[in-house]
């Protein structure tokens, strides 16, 4: 980090929190805090969903997760762009006919409040988890990298988001994150030109596919019914639709996005932007992370990205064990530039040299036993270390091989995606919860400033408990996996309960109540028998299990136990 750098970095965050807090301040009442008067254009409605879902730990993770294992991640993303369709024919107009503040506020008028209730409690459970891990997921490898005190970092992040959503809501949220997500897109797509500029002189983009194709890093579609298989087209349309339709359906850090649309085409238009350039923009992150693979074939490279654990192995005994497979890697990786420039040579002259493709691989494969062989090592030296580093591979590029000023950018974007998915998840959180469960359990009546007060507060105190979780959270596998696991394992029954809700009149408050609370119970037996310890189920299944699972029981204990129950018509359909 130069002093560049540094103003770079400062001067960005200090901007998007200042004009956030200037151009919002002095909400009037809850209604413009929560929904931003519905003023909200459609242009801004779709940046504000986009930004929500792009993380910090979508620009630290995924490069990491193509970099390890290809471009198969983007089938996550198959079923979104059907489930935008879906919300936007049924799910938007619903919830504008019924003027709610939070989507949970539509299940009372549907069902009754135990199920509002359940369904708010639900999401406060995991959307409390997950703006944790926003803020904890960009502050361990800030602190990593860059050695700064973690906790500190965890108080930045999280004061930075509290200053401006506290003062405006809804609309500094929405108002940052059109300049966060430019920030973002700029730094992502500077870096991916570097990145080809610093490739060999002589070395085409289609020859650098053919390298990563090679290292089969170009596997994109996998039609493979393996339900063992984190990612398959399969899992992303199925599993990845019913996540994609709980999210953005019924996650009220969504949901609070488009309801603050000056209309029902508005708010539907934001999602069709969405859906449209979503996977899009996911499948260039993801090619982002391709191209460091490959950039890392003539580059030198570290044993284990994660430099906590370097620090730990030059402090314990098997500190020459791992010097000597450092050394071999330094050999291999020599082997492999000179064996990769022979390839781009034959694929210069529109020949495939199916011999050389073979040695690429046998070379990578000896590469990947190295560094099981330094996992282990490392494990031994330190049992608590993380051995995985799929999260620091993009962050080490970034600071050894860009120049002045985009280190500076670069941290930028990362801090802004962790800054708008953070804001959106305060505010989701403060709206829940002061008009959910504050407001609703009320028995006198009160002021509009009295609501207006308590938001706020909420403001506050789900802030306070992110930095809080994100001070004692501990690193997974991959970060936007975890946040992917714990979507899945409520969002199931959350969206089986909406589904219900949206799409059948027979279905009353008992039997909705009892089935949901049946449901989530089994999903959490599942998760720990077929996911944790056994690996038997990739995650994306819990989605469509617990979606499944809860209406299918709803009916049934419906027509078996209550058939005679007269049939709610709040809502019209």
């Amino acid at each position: 980090m130069q002093l560049f750098d540094w103003i770079v970095l400062i001067v960005t965050l200090l901007f998007i929190v200042g004009y956030g807090s200037w151009k919002t301040r002095g909400s009037k009442n809850v209604e413009d805090f929560i929904l931003g008067n519905n003023e909200t254009p459609w242009y801004t409605v779709g940046l504000s969903v986009m930004a929500t879902q792009a993380s910090a730990i979508t620009f630290l993770s995924t490069p990491g997760q193509a970099y390890h294992d290809g471009m198969g991640f983007v089938q996550f993303y198959f079923g979104l762009p059907i489930a935008m369709i879906v919300i936007c024919l049924t799910f938007i107009p619903l919830y504008h006919k019924s003027k709610v503040f939070t989507a949970y506020e539509f299940l009372e008028k549907r069902f009754d409040v135990k199920t509002r209730s359940l369904a708010a409690i639900l999401f406060l459970v995991q959307r409390g988890l997950g703006t944790g891990l926003t803020i904890y997921a960009p502050a361990i490898i800030l602190s990593a990298l860059l050695g700064w005190n973690l906790t500190v970092m965890n108080i930045i992040i999280g004061v930075l988001v509290i200053i401006y959503t506290f003062s405006g809501g809804t609309k500094a949220v929405n108002v940052t994150q059109k300049q966060q997500m430019f920030v973002i897109m700029s730094g992502m797509f500077i870096t991916f030109f570097l990145i080809l500029h610093y490739l060999p002189n002589d070395m085409t983009f289609n020859s650098a596919m053919h390298i990563a194709g090679a290292n089969d890093k170009m596997n994109i579609v996998d039609f493979s019914f393996d339900p063992e298989e984190k990612y398959t087209f399969w899992s992303g349309i199925t599993g990845g639709f019913f996540l994609a339709l709980a999210y953005f359906g019924t996650d009220q850090s969504q949901v609070g996005r488009y309801l603050s649309g000056k209309s029902v085409r508005e708010s539907q238009m934001g999602l069709i932007m969405n859906g449209l350039l979503k996977v899009p923009m996911q499948f260039f992150i993801l090619l982002t992370g391709v191209m460091v693979f490959v950039f890392f074939q003539f580059n030198p490279v570290p044993l284990n990205f994660n430099p906590n654990n370097k620090i730990a192995i030059e402090k314990s005994v098997y500190k020459q064990e791992y010097h000597v497979l450092e050394e071999k890697l330094v050999k291999l990786s020599e082997d492999k530039k000179v064996i990769n420039l022979l390839y781009i040579d034959q694929l210069n002259q529109d020949y495939d040299n199916p011999i050389l493709r073979k040695e690429l691989v046998a070379l990578s494969n000896k590469e990947k036993d190295l560094r099981d062989k330094a996992k282990e090592i490392i494990s031994r030296a330190d049992s608590n270390s993380e051995t995985n580093d799929k999260d620091y591979v993009f962050f080490h590029f970034i600071l050894h091989y860009l120049p002045k000023g985009l280190i500076g950018l670069l941290l930028a974007v990362i801090l802004s995606a962790a800054m708008s998915s953070t804001a959106s998840g305060l505010t989701a959180l403060a709206s829940t919860t002061a008009i959910d469960i504050y407001k609703r359990n009320q028995k006198e009546e009160k002021s509009e400033k009295h609501y207006l007060n308590v938001t706020k507060f909420f403001t506050l105190f789900w802030g306070v408990v992110a930095i809080l979780f994100a001070c004692v959270g501990t690193l997974f596998e991959n970060l936007i996996q975890l946040v992917n696991i714990i979507g899945s394992i409520f969002y199931g029954t959350v969206l089986g309960i909406f589904l219900v809700a949206f799409y059948t009149k027979r279905v009353q408050a008992k039997s909705m109540f009892i089935s949901a609370i049946i449901s989530q119970l089994t999903i959490f037996v599942i998760y720990y028998f077929m996911i944790y310890r056994q690996e038997k189920l990739g995650y994306l299944w819990l989605n469509f299990i617990g979606a499944i699972l809860t209406i299918v029981l709803a009916l049934l204990i419906q027509f078996l136990f209550f058939k005679k129950e007269e049939i709610n018509n709040t809502i019209e359909y």
